[in-house]
């Protein structure tokens, strides 16, 4: 019997989440040369909510999941990979709550987005603090394990994120201009960034580097990955147009709003008729807030008559047959049972899920 996606995720939250907590206390508390007078307690207790906000809300734990697999199908033992995890979670919580500002997006993890609730000033402050504490979480690594594979897992972080950052900037870059002559490679760029290497590539490269892996290896972990990343962000993007996220979600097709250049809209900009194409530009060209609920609609709508959800869906299923297929050839190595399955069923729920 196949180990369920959902359990797996979960029995590693619930093994993180601790390490997590009590690492946030690192926020608030200050040694005695230092020490915060009480009479500004207050302000340090709303610092440490706003920073822990994120990670308290936690989510589905899939990046340092892949990453805990990963090394443990190469017989690393779990505690060894305990900070490294950590850092990829912690690297998410602040990434999203940039996110949110540059995006101005409503909602996150079915709660209203951090700088709805305390500014886009201290919503940054926030992810600050947290991208502070990613690193300082990581340096633990020295403590733990041989010196150069806690060196090459901090170039790693640095090398994955600012490859992701770059992937923003791009994405941020074409929906300010507005650009409308995109290709798919031109989308394929900024999910290879974004989400081939953060969110699969890039957490498993480091669970594969906590176990000694070779170049090839990590190489071969690089290509599948970003496979699987199209396929997944691909799916999100589809998941944005088509589902309320299992009730976590209030604003059908956010993407539309924040102008994001996906896939299917690419799709629909190059297949649309000249009406329904100078409609489409004169919505697109629309700020977040001039945009109506019927102008989304009919977005949608229009991906659904000219195939671009079909196409969408075509696109994410080749991806991940051919992601799948060096999974079986060339990621052999991943071989430890039971960890294996299990990040077999971790892809499969990627590609199934419905939030």
């Amino acid at each position: 019997m196949k180990p369920d996606a959902i359990e797996i995720l979960t029995n590693y939250k619930n093994i993180l989440w601790p390490e997590i907590e009590k690492h946030l206390d690192l926020i608030k508390n200050y040694p005695t040369f230092c020490k915060i007078n009480p009479k500004y307690q207050p302000l340090l207790d709303l610092h440490f909510q706003m920073v822990s906000d994120y990670p308290q809300r936690k989510g589905k734990y899939l990046r340092p999941t892949l990453l805990m697999l990963t090394a443990q199908s190469l017989g690393v033992n779990l505690k060894n990979t305990l900070f490294t995890a950590e850092s990829m979670q912690i690297s998410e919580d602040w990434i999203l709550g940039h996110d949110d500002i540059e995006d101005q997006s409503d909602e996150r993890r079915g709660q209203p987005a951090i700088q709805k609730i305390y500014g886009n000033e201290l919503a940054l402050n926030a992810g600050d603090a947290l991208h502070i504490l990613m690193w300082q979480i990581l340096s633990k690594n020295y403590s733990i394990l041989d010196p150069i594979i806690a060196q090459k897992i901090e170039d790693e972080f640095f090398l994955m994120l600012n490859r992701t950052i770059l992937g923003q900037t791009i994405e941020i870059k074409w929906a300010q201009d507005n650009r409308f002559n995109l290709t798919e490679e031109d989308i394929l760029l900024i999910l290879e960034s974004k989400t081939g290497y953060y969110t699969i590539a890039g957490p498993m490269r480091l669970g594969a580097i906590l176990a000694g892996a070779t170049d090839q290896q990590l190489e071969s972990i690089y290509k599948f990955g970003i496979l699987l990343g199209r396929s997944f962000q691909i799916i999100d993007d589809l998941l944005d147009l088509t589902s309320d996220f299992a009730g976590q979600k209030k604003q059908q097709g956010n993407d539309i709003y924040e102008g994001k250049r996906t896939i299917m809209l690419i799709h629909l900009l190059n297949n649309s008729s000249s009406e329904d194409l100078i409609k489409l530009k004169s919505i697109l060209s629309k700020t977040r807030v001039n945009k109506t609920e019927d102008e989304v609609a009919w977005v949608i709508s229009k991906m659904t008559k000219y195939g671009s959800l079909d196409y969408g869906r075509s696109l994410a299923k080749k991806y991940a047959q051919e992601a799948q297929q060096i999974f079986d050839n060339e990621l052999k190595f991943l071989s430890e049972k039971p960890f294996r399955s299990q990040l077999q069923s971790i892809f499969d729920f990627i590609l199934t899920r419905n939030h």
